[in-house]
């Protein structure tokens, strides 16, 4: 089987030294992991992966388990002590297995959406369409 070639991202909620941090898993070295108080991750080329059985699972009142992630082409990491983006009044991305099985906007289901970009602030994902990525490596 071919590896995929997409850089995959999640917040990551398993215990140890990177709880509650962004893991970021490129398809050519070991994962990162970046904390949200100190970075934003500007994604670009973005897919919404949701492993929908796993989630219904969860919904039910299974224990949690990685289900979903963010596929994208590129991603800049930037350090909040450097710049960032401001995500005031930009449409929120929420995934909660507990809530709703299905990535969502405003409770509308966009499992397996595309978007040009997506930015995180803390632990939050917004959409951010307006802005271009220019190459395929992380900057710090």
């Amino acid at each position: 089987m071919a590896k995929s070639s997409s850089i995959k991202v999640r917040f990551n909620l398993s215990a140890g030294k990177n709880y509650m941090k962004w893991k970021v898993e490129y398809p050519d070295r070991k994962p990162e992991y970046y904390d949200p108080k100190e970075f934003q991750l500007v994604l670009g080329g973005c897919t919404l992966k949701n492993h929908k059985k796993t989630a219904q699972k969860i919904h039910d009142g299974a224990n949690k388990t990685v289900c979903a992630k963010i596929a994208c082409t590129n991603i800049r990491i930037v350090s909040y002590k450097q710049r960032y983006l401001p995500v005031d009044n930009l449409p929120r991305l929420r995934y909660n297995p507990r809530v709703a099985t299905y990535w969502n906007i405003d409770g509308v289901n966009v499992d397996n959406n595309q978007y040009e970009t997506i930015i995180s602030a803390g632990n939050q994902l917004f959409i951010y369409d307006g802005w271009h990525i220019q190459n395929n490596e992380s900057q710090r």
